[in-house]
Formats: C-alpha cells, structure tokens, sequence
C-alpha cells in the first residue's frame, strides 16, 4: 500500500473535494481519498501495482485540479 498528497492549489470548497473524491475512488486500487480544503491537499492511498501516481495525477487534471507538486 502507498499513500502519496498532492497539492493542487485549485481547491477551494466542498463542491471541489466531491469533484476529487468522486472522480478518484472508482479507480481500481485506489483505497481512501481525503481532501484537505485548507491546506489545498490531496491524501490518496492506494496499491501501486493497481494504480500508479502518473494515472492518479492525470485523473486530476481530467477534472480541472491539475497537481502542483507532490509532498509524499
């Protein structure tokens, strides 16, 4: 199991964390997604032999939220 947050600076309310949610809990692999509105981060655990972070990260940008960085 990995678990990686992503900044995406373009979070800013509840509709953005359905948004992000929604749109990353479907995938195959992915296990939780937590949003954290105010520090503009996205928790995401999941099983790299699934899922790996590229496919996550283009997901986001899919919907609107490109990443910015990645803090682990």
């Amino acid at each position: 199991m990995a678990q990686t947050i992503l900044n995406v600076p373009d979070i800013s309310c509840e509709h953005c964390q359905k948004t992000i949610t929604n749109a990353l809990t479907p995938v195959p692999g992915v296990r939780a997604v937590d949003v954290d509105i105010p520090a503009k981060q996205v928790r995401v655990d999941y099983d790299a032999s699934s899922v790996g972070l590229d496919r996550i990260q283009e997901i986001l940008r899919e919907e609107e939220y490109p990443v910015e960085s990645v803090a682990g």
